[in-house]
């Protein structure tokens, strides 16, 4: 089946977000049968809300895109550190 890119809309902050087609395959072998209902900011909002919060987050810079980022560990000099959209590209 080919699949391609969706915009859905978040249900937490309205926000649209595109599901894309390797996300949609990702569901699709796992046996997923809905589609997700937040955005990618708002789900990883809703983990840190559940499993606590109290996460310790470090800024970083993405090795890929060279945008700023937030990650749950210490990044470690040498190693590549990607922001979610890119890492989730890899």
């Amino acid at each position: 089946m080919e699949y391609t890119d969706k915009t859905l809309q978040c249900r937490d902050c309205g926000a649209d977000f595109i599901f894309t087609a390797g996300e949609q395959e990702f569901y699709a072998e796992k046996g997923f049968t809905n589609e997700p209902g937040r955005c990618n900011d708002c789900r990883s909002r809703r983990r840190r809300e559940r499993s606590g919060g109290n996460r310790e987050m470090h800024t970083a810079i993405c090795a890929e895109c060279g945008a700023e980022t937030q990650v749950p560990f210490k990044p470690t000099t040498g190693k590549p550190v990607y922001c979610s959209a890119c890492f989730t590209r890899r």
